[in-house]
């Protein structure tokens, strides 16, 4: 595998996850690795993003709820969840690819080039 995730589950309305993504190498010394979801509705959406000097960016519904972090000598990438809601509801993917010097990470998923499985996160209310 090139991305895993992990950490997803059920829980209560209110209540945090982390989700893990974990990487089985560094082909890039610049980079974007960024999280996606989709809705039981199939819509796809960024969640957050992290880049290699560490700047992260956040879809407007993860604002002050959600952070990005990553381990680089685990090579992980952390997505903490907190006050979820039911709309948050969604398989979670891990995507990465290349990075330009001067270029910003995006959500747009055609961008990215690799993606994990994914893992399942379900809040009930």
């Amino acid at each position: 595998f090139e991305l895993m995730e992990s950490g997803g589950g059920s829980v209560q309305t209110g209540e945090s996850l982390r989700l893990t993504c974990t990487k089985s190498k560094e082909p890039y010394s610049r980079y974007c690795i960024t999280w996606f979801r989709q809705t039981v509705d199939n819509d796809l959406e960024g969640v957050a993003s992290i880049n290699d000097n560490v700047i992260a960016t956040y879809a407007d519904f993860a604002k002050g709820r959600f952070t990005i972090s990553k381990d680089n000598a685990k090579k992980e990438i952390y997505l903490q969840m907190d006050s979820l809601k039911p709309e948050d509801t969604a398989m979670y993917y891990c995507t990465s690819r290349h990075r330009g010097f001067w270029e910003d990470c995006t959500f747009r998923r055609d961008d990215y080039d690799t993606v994990g499985l994914g893992t399942q996160v379900t809040v009930s209310s």
